[in-house]
């Protein structure tokens, strides 16, 4: 079974990740495993840096902190399985570091119909699901 599953949450369509959160913790109880959820906010375009207060990305980092704490907090098990990390950069990007720093088994993604930009360009969840090292499970 999983013992290390990785579940990514975009913090402006949490719901999303709902049915992935509930995926994950059926795997997490049946071997003892934990729950790693991760959030990866965008990089501020340099370019911008002089428009945004000094503080910006010090504050964006806190508030979703906050926010994805919030959603461990819900998780249905016990609290030292369950663990919870913004990271900055790419999604795809980032989730497969941390999935490989991890040691995470399973990836577990909460899916949507995408758009036709998706299509186009191709959406994080099928980046990860051709580049990952471990299983990915996408969940609509």
């Amino acid at each position: 079974m999983y013992k290390s599953i990785l579940v990514p949450v975009d913090l402006a369509e949490a719901e999303l990740a709902g049915p992935a959160i509930a995926a994950a913790e059926s795997f997490a109880a049946q071997s003892d495993g934990t729950i790693r959820l991760v959030y990866v906010r965008s990089l501020v375009p340099i370019t911008y840096m002089e428009f945004v207060p000094a503080d910006f990305d010090a504050g964006q980092q806190a508030e979703s902190e906050a926010k994805l704490a919030e959603i461990a907090a819900k998780v249905n098990l016990p609290a030292e399985r369950v663990s919870a990390k913004v990271l900055v950069g790419s999604v795809h990007g980032e989730v497969l570091a941390e999935a490989d720093a991890s040691g995470a088994d399973l990836i577990v993604i909460g899916s949507h119909e995408p758009g036709f930009l998706a299509y186009v360009i191709g959406s994080n969840a099928s980046t990860i699901v051709r580049r990952a090292k471990c299983s990915v499970l996408v969940v609509r």
